[in-house]
């Protein structure tokens, strides 16, 4: 059985080389203005050069996302700003536009292209079209279950092909629509639509967590904000020549929930491509990994760009583990779904790729964030004499059971002291941000550490 190759997505330089570091063959990192939903992305001229080198230094891939759907005024800018990328040897351009294929295929016919999942590939007359235009790999649409996969895998054995395992699953975007799918398995795509964009749904405003990307109920929702009002407004100026000003709060990310599913909320956020909605649940794959390495799938992907350093490591390595054991033959270890339990979720879900997931894993299928087993804590930042530099992220303290978590292996300890910065014992290092201090036996650096909710069976 061939490995697939396991891809990470890189929001920065840091999160980059943690993919690197726990696992990962390739990362994909985005041009902000050619880039779909990418907030907080670093990634500019300068840091994908520094990317690409690192990367090839180590004999891994990079890849550039420009997946955008473009309208005439991006085409003017679009050669001009992608040549200088070109020219710094991307492994793949991960693309979504007919017509941008098309300029790219002209200009750089060299240059591999991925068709990005937003192209919406949903059967095998289409994947054979994109290869006979010069598409070397398709990311496949998030609607298909394994028996599509494999159908068009039989059917297309000579073309790369991608799927989406872990991470946020977006079920809107513009008219790309899968929310009747996914409530009612009736297909919008088919003319079995139910029209859930027409039900009843409350707005939530939210914050983003700075520690994991994750978008968070702040309470509240729209005070005083009328649609009709502000459509007016822009009506007004658009017709005495005003400029159309954007609305701030277009700017932010907002949760909304159907009426017929209290609880489950779904971020809603905005760029000037479109608007996607997300669903309630994470994507979670691991244990389909064996499936989908036996069908013959070449890429497993992984989403993530504005998630934390913490999420890219753990799903990096849990990842990893599992298509290394499917490739040696040896049988799922549960203990990788409970190691994801530790990111911060909103539930889990295998999405479309199983109709009915199997009873042994329907219990993780719940609405909210179950961090049952770990917590997110810190960064190592430094080694000296057997003690770890820690730039805290959340509570832990002297007494807790802790999980260094390293590229060569990751160990559970409890940890007895605590100094401050300045080298004094302290018990409790209360949050973000804070420096301490904490013994450390064996590798560490540039460690992540994680707090254990309940003590180890065994030590």
């Amino acid at each position: 059985m061939k490995a697939p190759e396991l891809l990470l997505p890189a929001g920065s330089l840091d999160k980059m080389r943690a993919a690197y570091d726990f696992g990962a063959d390739a990362v994909y990192a985005g041009q902000p203005r050619y880039s779909l939903r990418a907030r907080n992305n670093e990634f500019r001229l300068e840091q994908l050069a520094q990317g690409i080198a690192e990367a090839h230094a180590r004999g891994r891939k990079f890849f550039v996302t420009s997946n955008l759907i473009a309208h005439n005024d991006k085409l003017r800018t679009y050669l001009r700003d992608l040549e200088p990328v070109v020219a710094l040897g991307p492994d793949a351009l991960i693309m979504a536009d007919a017509g941008l294929v098309m300029l790219v295929r002209e200009k750089w016919p060299q240059v591999p292209i991925h068709l990005s999942v937003q192209a919406n590939t949903t059967n095998w007359a289409a994947v054979k079209f994109w290869q006979s235009v010069g598409v070397t790999r398709i990311i496949l649409s998030r609607e298909l279950s394994l028996a599509e996969v494999e159908q068009i895998r039989n059917e297309c054995p000579d073309m790369e092909l991608e799927v989406f395992v872990h991470g946020a699953l977006c079920i809107a975007y513009s008219g790309r629509c899968l929310l009747s799918g996914y409530f009612n398995r009736r297909d919008p795509n088919q003319g079995t639509c139910t029209n859930a964009c027409r039900w009843n749904y409350k707005t939530h405003a939210a914050d983003e967590d700075p520690n994991t990307g994750e978008a968070l109920a702040s309470g509240g929702g729209l005070q005083g904000f009328s649609f009709a009002d502000e459509q007016q407004r822009a009506e007004q100026d658009g017709a005495s020549g005003r400029q159309i000003t954007r609305h701030p709060a277009a700017d932010k990310v907002w949760l909304i929930e159907e009426e017929g599913r209290p609880g489950q909320l779904m971020p809603v956020m905005e760029d000037e491509h479109g608007t996607y909605i997300m669903n309630s649940k994470d994507l979670r794959a691991v244990e389909l990994v064996e499936k989908l390495a036996r069908i013959g799938v070449d890429s497993l992907k992984i989403e993530g760009r504005t998630k934390s350093l913490y999420y890219v490591a753990r799903t990096a390595q849990v990842y990893r583990r599992a298509i290394d054991d499917a490739v040696a033959g040896r049988p799922f270890n549960p203990r990788l779904i409970t190691e994801l339990e530790g990111l911060a979720n909103r539930g889990y879900t295998s999405g479309f790729l199983e109709r009915r997931p199997a009873q042994d894993y329907q219990n993780y299928e719940t609405g909210h964030s179950v961090a049952q087993r770990s917590q997110f804590v810190g960064e190592v930042k430094a080694v000296q004499d057997g003690w770890a530099e820690v730039e805290t992220k959340n509570r832990f303290a002297v007494g807790d059971w802790i999980e260094i978590i390293h590229p060569r292996g990751n160990r559970t300890v409890r940890l007895e002291v605590m100094k401050n910065a300045d080298g004094a014992p302290i018990q409790v290092a209360a949050g973000n941000p804070l420096r301490v201090w904490i013994p450390v036996d064996g590798p560490a650096d540039q460690a992540l550490i994680a707090r254990l909710i309940e003590a180890p069976a065994t030590p």
